[in-house]
């Protein structure tokens, strides 16, 4: 606790000029917090250097020794001094370069603030050089022998400031930050190659690659082959932004959010607007707790977003935060809802493989990884079917298994195959051309009615019920601005809200669909996501709720006997029905058991 003649001796100081030395402690403190932080700093410098190898080597987790070696354009003998002086940088030279800034560091501060902290030796020859030269912490510059590029060498981090020092963690703690942020950095550029060694022992070397089928090969080495057989590749590109990458299915999620990746023009980031869009697109197909896996890059006009808001560039504010976030959303809820059943490699081997991958997942059920076209079908929500697929079967009567499949002759048979008979009154038991499908009936049954469901509601109006006392809400001046900016999208979700003070709203009706919610909190809610994200689902995911509560009662329940007909009919509407791989609650409808698995079961053919 400071004490009164502390504080007193503070005041009375006169305004002074910092010691260099100190400054550059105090510029360290913010961009070097262990030995994962300098290799960061340092290893994007070689990236801006155009390196296409870089190796790695660290001691101790990175607390005795950290030396990074590339092959980039190498340093000038002239100027390896001022690499080492504050704000000194070949990144860029105006604002203009600074608005439009696509170099991964550009302040000048990592070397220096570095070399603060630490024994730094640095090696480098330029390209079109014939000596090399090192330059030492102390700006000893001396004639030394390297290939062209460039050696950090960095030892004893912290040796000078032991008060940092102390809140190092153990070196196994270390080295696992190292390792991730290698491994990140390593997702963000399949052109250049990365080797890593601790303690002389080499941890992974990874080869550059320029084509797609390296690229999942390197997925494969940094995620696991799980990850790559239980991921959907795409790209799409709209309104100026460019969307790339992988995201895992549903069915592979984590019990941690360690598998996801996130780059803004090459630059890993985290970001909340992000993170947001897509939970938001994972929300009718996650299970409860679980986190979605995915490697994304979203490319744009670098004017379009700021990367200078944070000394070490983790976070980036977009200046068009609405835009970006609509479109990350929209663009991974089409994504996930295109997964049709498909005919795909080993499904049992892929199966095993997610859940070796993370012992907590769910087995995978979905494996498509090529969009389907659309199947889209109206549902009158108040009609009363005398049985779970009597209406459906009078649109359509898919034929029986053909006698002749079971005799072995080559049958066009769909994805999820025909019907073979009920399981204790719960699964359907299916043949198609791999083997045996195994249905949970009410699961399937569940999504095809909630998404049919919800079809139906975005093509009629969301009507609203006036309620019979308005509700009166206190809320901040700008939360008042906010529902007035978007009074007349209110209304179009079913929601009235006017201004009845400078920090009061009214609620004058809600949606029919959400008769009895909370409308106060729903209101808080919406006006809390306006305001951090730009806009709101909140109405729509609580529409949603309701309907697939609605859908949880309305479907096939156990025991329930179907017909073949029935079964089929059921097959095909999973075929056709977008997220048909999972529940409404995020569980796997259906799983594959290939004829080649099971022939091994029973050891036929050895």
């Amino acid at each position: 606790m400071r004490s009164e003649s502390d504080t007193s001796s503070v005041v009375s100081r006169r305004i002074h000029a910092l010691p260099t030395v100190l400054v550059n402690q105090i510029a360290a403190g913010e961009v070097v917090e262990r030995p994962a932080s300098v290799i960061k700093e340092l290893v994007e410098n070689s990236l801006d250097a155009g390196a296409t190898q870089i190796d790695v080597s660290v001691e101790q987790g990175g607390i005795k020794r950290m030396q990074i070696r590339d092959n980039g354009s190498g340093i000038h003998a002239d100027d390896l001094a001022l690499a080492l002086s504050r704000h000194a940088t070949s990144k860029l030279e105006s604002l203009e370069e600074l608005e439009r800034i696509s170099s991964m560091g550009f302040r000048g501060e990592a070397l220096p603030s570095i070399a603060s902290v630490s024994r730094l030796t640095m090696t480098s020859l330029a390209a079109g050089e014939e000596q090399a030269h090192s330059i030492s912490s102390d700006g000893e510059i001396m004639p030394a022998a390297h290939p062209q590029g460039t050696t950090l060498d960095v030892r004893d981090l912290f040796y000078n400031t032991p008060a940092r020092r102390k809140f190092m963690r153990t070196e196994k703690t270390e080295f696992r930050h190292i390792d991730q942020l290698l491994r990140r950095l390593a997702l963000s550029r399949f052109d250049v190659g990365f080797t890593l060694t601790h303690n002389r022992r080499q941890i992974f070397s990874l080869p550059a690659v320029t084509q797609t089928a390296g690229n999942d090969q390197r997925i494969a080495s940094l995620l696991g082959q799980g990850f790559v057989d239980n991921a959907l590749c795409f790209e799409h590109q709209a309104v100026g932004l460019r969307l790339r990458g992988w995201v895992g299915l549903p069915t592979f999620s984590r019990s941690q959010a360690d598998m996801q990746h996130f780059f803004v023009n090459g630059r890993m980031v985290r970001d909340k607007l992000v993170t947001h869009a897509i939970r938001q697109a994972y929300r009718d197909v996650l299970f409860h707790g679980r986190h979605p896996a995915y490697v994304l890059y979203l490319e744009l006009d670098p004017v379009l977003v700021d990367v200078n808001v944070h000394p070490t560039k983790h976070e980036v504010r977009f200046r068009e935060g609405r835009l970006v976030h609509d479109f990350l959303f929209r663009t991974l809820h089409q994504v996930l809802a295109d997964v049709r059943p498909a005919e795909q490699g080993n499904l049992q081997q892929l199966q095993t493989a997610a859940v070796a991958t993370d012992p907590e997942s769910s087995p995978p059920a979905d494996f498509s990884s090529a969009a389907a076209s659309q199947h889209r079908f109206p549902l009158n929500m108040r009609e009363q079917r005398p049985s779970a697929y009597r209406a459906s079967m009078e649109m359509q009567r898919p034929p029986q298994l053909p006698s002749s499949a079971t005799a072995g002759e080559e049958q066009e048979i769909p994805p999820l195959g025909y019907a073979l008979a009920q399981l204790h009154g719960v699964y359907i038991l299916a043949q198609n051309q791999q083997g045996l499908i195994v249905v949970d009936m009410h699961a399937a049954h569940e999504r095809i009615t909630y998404e049919r469901m919800k079809i139906a509601l975005q093509e009629s109006v969301l009507k609203s019920q006036p309620l019979l006392v308005p509700l009166s809400v206190k809320v901040s001046t700008r939360e008042v601005e906010l529902a007035i900016e978007q009074q007349q999208w209110l209304q179009r979700l079913g929601m009235e809200v006017d201004q009845l003070g400078d920090e009061t709203l009214v609620v004058r009706s809600m949606p029919v669909y959400l008769q009895g919610a909370d409308a106060e909190r729903l209101l808080r809610d919406l006006l809390s996501d306006l305001a951090m994200h730009g806009s709101s689902e909140r109405i729509q995911e609580t529409i949603n709720e309701t309907l697939g509560t609605m859908a949880c009662h309305g479907s096939v329940r156990a025991n329930r006997r179907l017909s073949i007909e029935e079964m089929n009919a059921l097959l095909r509407d999973m075929e056709r029905t977008e997220r048909s791989g999972q529940c409404n609650h995020g569980r796997p409808t259906w799983m594959a058991f290939e004829l080649a698995e099971m022939d091994k079961w029973f050891s036929r053919g050895e």
